[in-house]
């Protein structure tokens, strides 16, 4: 696939860098170029992503970076079974738990939330950082809803890193998915108030929990053109507000039959393993 000249593969993470070390260097430079372009699409063209990691995992299948990558790659595009079978793969070969939550969501997209929830008590979880303990506490949430327990989906959210009025990466997620399950439990009022709060911590954007929050605050939502007559006429707005419809928040459920033929992606012990493609390539 092509790669802009600008990538050189420089860009790759130190870490991910000592990983390739072990190739030779013509090669190396080549899977780092295809890492990069994976890091670079996965959010904006996801099956641009997933076109790079298949190259890189081609060139290169028993590097756990590769695999890694080329497993959120298929995350994102909602390869369950795929994705799952390379965060193994993945950490057959690292030892490391930091995939776990994430093999637990792979578990819920493939229709089996009562595997999410039994790898939510293993004891793996205690070996994750604060940042992968939140994580994991939203795909149990997530696994609840699933199962139509809302109940127990908000007591699982429930938590000290919730009430904590100090702003961290996973605060509008954690804010967010709370309000959410409070509204589908028909408690609006707080979850009127919890969607307010997620805002207030949202500063990247990264939810729509202000377009939830104009919703349940009566905001009308009008179409800014009209071009019913072929004429486009721009008319003021002044009170209404143009949004965007908000994205589904649960994941879909592929039940995709498996399509890796990598027999290093079977984990024979049974055993299942987000820092996400952030640690790929350096700030």
């Amino acid at each position: 696939m092509p790669i802009p000249d600008d990538v050189t593969g420089e860009e790759i993470d130190k870490d991910v860098r000592q990983e390739l070390m072990s190739l030779p260097k013509g090669l190396a430079e080549d899977v780092s170029r295809n890492l990069v372009m994976v890091a670079r699409l996965i959010d904006e063209d996801p099956e641009g992503a997933y076109g790079y990691s298949r190259v890189a995992l081609r060139l290169a299948s028993r590097v756990a970076a590769v695999r890694e990558a080329a497993g959120f790659a298929a995350y994102a595009n909602q390869k369950f079974s795929e994705a799952l079978a390379e965060f193994r793969a993945a950490r057959r070969m690292t030892g490391n738990v930091d995939l776990w939550p994430v093999m637990a969501d792979c578990e819920r997209g493939l229709g089996r939330p009562e595997k999410a929830l039994e790898m939510a008590g293993a004891p793996e979880v205690q070996k994750l950082d604060k940042a992968g303990q939140v994580e994991m506490r939203l795909v149990a949430a997530g696994a609840r809803r699933d199962m139509d327990q809302l109940d127990a989906a908000i007591v699982t959210l429930q938590s000290p890193e919730l009430a904590s009025n100090s702003v961290q990466p996973w605060t509008a997620r954690l804010r967010y998915a709370y309000a959410d399950a409070l509204l589908a439990a028909g408690r609006e009022d707080e979850a009127r108030e919890w969607f307010a709060k997620a805002v207030e911590s949202d500063k990247d954007g990264s939810t729509d929990a202000s377009d939830r929050l104009a919703e349940l605050e009566g905001v009308e939502f009008v179409d800014a053109f009209d071009d019913s007559d072929g004429d486009v006429d721009v008319e003021p707005v002044t009170d209404s507000v143009v949004v965007s419809e908000a994205p589904a928040t649960e994941p879909a459920k592929d039940g995709s039959e498996d399509d890796s033929d990598d027999p290093e992606d079977q984990d024979k012990d049974g055993n299942d393993d987000k820092d996400g493609l952030e640690g790929l390539t350096s700030a």
